[in-house]
């Protein structure tokens, strides 16, 4: 799937959250080339895997593990919000561990054709399934406040509405140089600048086009149902936006916070607290960035689900 070995995230400390035993069943939410499910299934766990990308799937699908009777690993084709119904239809109710590393992978980064890097040339793609309206779908078709509406609130894009109008003015655009020239343009950016303006529209356009906040919010609440008393959460997230998402819809189910993010489903009042032994944010150790650079901005937060029903009510 790529030309460079796929390193997982905070891996120690991912497994060092979810403390998986011989025979706990452990849902990978966002499985990639299975860089914790492999660790998982080492330590003795059944693990459902989940990923939106056939690509994935399709890699993993030769796995010895696939082959045991009865399998110890199942993959779900499938967005990790659709976990509550899955697992349902799989026979399972309730699980002990429930990881999710939020974002774009490595390996779709490295994929020219898949649209995601304004490093390499390729279609204007972005789509981690691989269906539904592509990143060039909706610049060229899109208005320009509601282009710079996206960039202003999935990459935090100052001079959004310049990007926007420049966008609208080069259109039609096909490709990642292409859209990466625009914003480079716009905002007078010069080679050899310690960071290129293009992270920010990239970032914003690839988080609208999948869905990406509305998918990590589902998936809590999902996580939140699934787990069982005692059972732990893990969440890797790579930017801000994620894990303020992550970080508050911790603190009010343990309690702390009232519900104020319109990113979180609504919440029973007053209920007892579904979380407990929330972790501070969690970063990569020197030694992890000087091997994998690219976890430079990784955050992981854990807790342990509670005995008290869940707060979050699920989307009819």
């Amino acid at each position: 799937m790529t030309s460079q070995p796929h390193t997982p995230v905070l891996l120690d400390e991912v497994l060092d959250a979810l403390q998986p035993l011989d025979g706990a069943v452990i849902v990978d939410a966002t499985f990639g080339a299975g860089g914790y499910t492999r660790k998982l299934l080492d330590a003795g766990a059944s693990v459902h895997a989940f990923d939106r990308d056939p690509d994935a799937i399709a890699a993993a699908s030769g796995w010895a593990e696939a082959a045991e009777c009865p399998p110890r690993l199942v993959l779900h084709p499938r967005r990790f919000s659709e976990m509550v119904d899955a697992l349902s239809a799989a026979g399972v109710a309730q699980v002990d561990g429930v990881v999710m590393d939020i974002g774009v992978s490595s390996m779709q980064l490295d994929q020219a054709q898949r649209g995601f890097a304004f490093s390499l040339e390729g279609p204007l793609d972005m789509r981690m399934g691989q269906d539904g309206p592509s990143a060039a779908d909706f610049l060229n078709t899109a208005g320009e406040g509601e282009i710079a509406d996206v960039l202003y609130t999935y990459g935090e894009e100052r001079q959004s509405r310049r990007v926007a109008r420049a966008i609208v003015a080069a259109r039609p655009l096909e490709t990642t140089g292409q859209l990466a020239g625009v914003v480079r343009k716009a905002l007078g950016y010069h080679a050899g600048a310690p960071k290129d303006p293009a992270t920010r529209s990239f970032q914003a356009i690839r988080i609208h086009v999948n869905a990406e906040l509305d998918e990590l919010t589902a998936g809590l609440g999902a996580a939140e149902t699934l787990l069982r008393p005692g059972g732990r959460l893990a969440v890797v997230s790579f930017h801000s936006l994620e894990d303020r998402i992550v970080k508050q819809f911790l603190r009010e189910a343990a309690g702390a916070v009232a519900n104020a993010s319109r990113h979180l489903p609504q919440s029973a009042p007053s209920a007892a607290p579904s979380f407990a032994a929330l972790s501070k944010a969690i970063r990569p150790s020197a030694a992890e960035l000087a091997s994998n650079p690219r976890a430079r901005s990784a955050t992981l937060r854990a807790a342990t689900r509670t005995e008290a029903a869940p707060r979050h009510r699920r989307a009819a």
